[in-house]
C-alpha cells in the first residue's frame, strides 16, 4: 500500500469511497490547522470534510452530517507510530525487581 492516503475516503461501508485497508492503518486529519477525530469523510482535492451534526439522526438512524470547506491535510497514523517507536527503542528497559 502506498505511503500517501487516498484523495477521498469515507468511514461509511456503503460509500463507494470506503477503503477498509486504509482505515485499518489509521488516518489523521488536520482541518484548518486543527486535528480532527470526528471526520466521517474527506476530500483533499476539493478541500472539504464531512462531520456528524451533533447527535441528530435521520429517519433511518444514520447520523446527519455537514460538509465543511477549507484546507485539508491527511496522513497515515501507522507511519507516525513507527517514528515514535524508533525514539523509544533507544531507552533501556528497567531491571526487573
Amino acid at each position: 500500500m502506498p505511503d500517501t492516503p487516498p484523495d477521498r475516503l469515507a468511514t461509511n461501508p456503503a460509500s463507494e469511497f470506503h477503503d477498509a485497508d486504509a482505515l485499518a492503518r489509521g488516518i489523521g486529519v488536520r482541518f484548518k490547522g486543527n486535528e480532527r477525530t470526528d471526520v466521517d469523510e474527506y476530500c483533499i482535492s476539493e478541500g472539504w470534510i464531512r462531520v456528524a451534526l451533533g447527535k441528530k439522526v435521520d429517519r433511518r438512524g444514520a447520523p446527519l452530517t455537514i460538509r465543511l470547506t477549507g484546507p485539508v491535510e491527511v496522513w497515515f497514523l501507522d507511519k507516525q507510530d513507527a517514528k515514535d517507536d524508533t525514539k523509544l527503542s533507544g531507552i533501556p528497559a528497567s531491571p526487573a525487581e
